[in-house]
This record gives structure tokens, sequence and C-alpha cells, in this order.
């Protein structure tokens, strides 16, 4: 019994020795079969197949970099199939790769950056056409975490697309109060294209609010003396503009855009007129 309860542990080493020598040897072994198994499927155009034993024969390390050639002759046409099939984020992972491996050609790296600039410019396109999170959605495929470019791009456009929609909402709330000059003010401050168009009705309407203004100052005027303003509206509306782009309230733009111009304010009950 004894002798038995001795032999039983050499027994599990023995065992245990084994079988870690059967997979190191079973590793080995399929290590030596992947060059020749990727180069067949490169030869053959099996692209996924050439991709996944390159990526096992990386994972090994153990032939050092026997591969890399035949491997990045695989990432680079399978990423021109996926950027003509429209999977464009898996595309420019893989020439990534391929331009990271240390093996790749100066073609390589320029086809990477057309491809960048290319998803930069439609998501330019698509926001500009009023898609903000379409054009978000094309930037997610440059992958921040490698392309800050893209990141910085979409924050943006978003920053800029809430400071467009930010001055829609302000002159829509001023323009039931006949606060016609400061709605004009945030009416000029909008320059995205789709908000100008999706604004312009509210600016037909402010300008025809400045413009019945006018018309009453002059007609009540007139039933005071007949006197007509002789000060361009709109030579008074681009200095009013210009003072409430300065920060100053419509009050002070005003008075000081009719000084400017050579005239005075003239006041009739709550309306103000800039006359010579």
């Amino acid at each position: 019994m004894a002798l038995r309860r001795h032999r039983l542990p050499r027994f599990w080493l023995v065992l245990t020795l084994g079988l870690v020598g059967s997979a190191v040897g079973a590793a080995y072994w399929w290590e030596k079969q992947l060059p020749q198994r990727l180069g067949t499927a490169a030869a053959d155009g099996r692209l996924d197949d050439c991709l996944r034993y390159g990526e096992q024969l990386s994972a090994l390390r153990w032939l050092g970099g026997a591969a890399p050639l035949e491997q990045n002759r695989c990432r680079r046409l399978k990423a021109e199939q996926l950027w003509r099939e429209g999977q464009r984020g898996e595309a420019l992972r893989l020439q990534r790769l391929l331009v990271n491996s240390g093996s790749s050609t100066a073609a390589d790296q320029q086809r990477l950056l057309s491809w960048q600039r290319e998803l930069e410019q439609e998501a330019l396109n698509l926001y500009r056409a009023g898609q903000l999170e379409q054009a978000l959605a094309v930037l997610d495929n440059l992958n921040a975490a490698h392309n800050p470019q893209g990141t910085a791009l979409g924050d943006q456009l978003r920053e800029d697309w809430n400071r467009n929609r930010f001055q829609a909402e302000r002159a829509r709330q001023l323009i039931p109060q006949a606060r016609w000059w400061e709605a004009l003010d945030a009416l000029n401050r909008i320059d995205h294209p789709w908000w100008k168009t999706h604004t312009a009705a509210r600016r037909q309407q402010v300008e025809k609010g400045i413009e019945g203004l006018r018309k009453k100052h002059d007609s009540e005027h007139d039933s005071h003396g007949g006197l007509e303003s002789n000060i361009p509206a709109d030579q008074l509306s681009q200095r009013v503009n210009a003072k409430l782009a300065q920060g100053k309230d419509d009050w002070e733009a005003f008075s000081e855009a009719c000084s400017e111009l050579g005239g005075r304010v003239v006041e009739a009950g709550p309306e103000t007129a800039c006359r010579r």
C-alpha cells in the first residue's frame, strides 16, 4: 500500500507533463502550418481565412515576422472590399492596422487619409443639409480613439448647430413682443444654411414689423407738421445691428446709430423715430 501511494503523485506528474507537452507540440505544429495556410488563402483570394490565419500567427509570435507581408496584403484587399460594400468603419479599422504594422507603403497611408477626408466631407454635407445626427453617425466610423480630429469635428458641428438653434428660438420669443430690432439681431447671427431657410418666414415677419414702425413714425410726424425722415432706413438698420452685436441694448443701439447718422431721437408717445 505504501508503495502504491508513492507512485500516484509520479503518475499524475508524468500525465500532466505529457499533456502540456502535447499542447505545446500541437501549438508549435499549428504555427508551422500557418504561414503556408496564410499564403495559400491569400493566393486563392480567401481574404477572411487569410486574416484569421494572420491573427492566429500574430498571437503565437514564435516565428516573429514571418508573415506580415501576406497578412498585410490580405488586410489591404479586404479593406478595399469593405469600403466598396459600404462597411466603412471596419474598412478603416483594417486599413489602420495595415498602416501601423510597420510594413505598409506610402500608398496605404495615403488611402487611409483619403478615406478619412471623404467621411469628413460627407459629414459636412449632411450637416449643411440640416441632418446633424446623420453627420455624427458618419463621423463615428472614424473611430474617435484613433482619430481625434473626427471627434473634434463632431463636437464643433454639434456646438454650431446648438448656437444657431438658440438664435432661432430667441427670435421666435422676441417676435410676439414686437421687439423687432432684437429679433433681427438674433436672425442675423444665424449662419447655418438650413437654419437660415428654416427662419426665413420669421425674418420676413421681422422686416415687415420694422417697416411698419417706420411708416407709423412717418405718418405720425407728418400729421404734426409734415416732416419726413431723410435718414435711409437701410443705413439706420445696419448701424443698429452693429451696435446690438457689440452687446448694447436696443434703445442704446438705436440712439447711438441715429446720432452717428446726424439725426436725433424723436419720441411720439410710446413710439420713437430718428430725424435730422
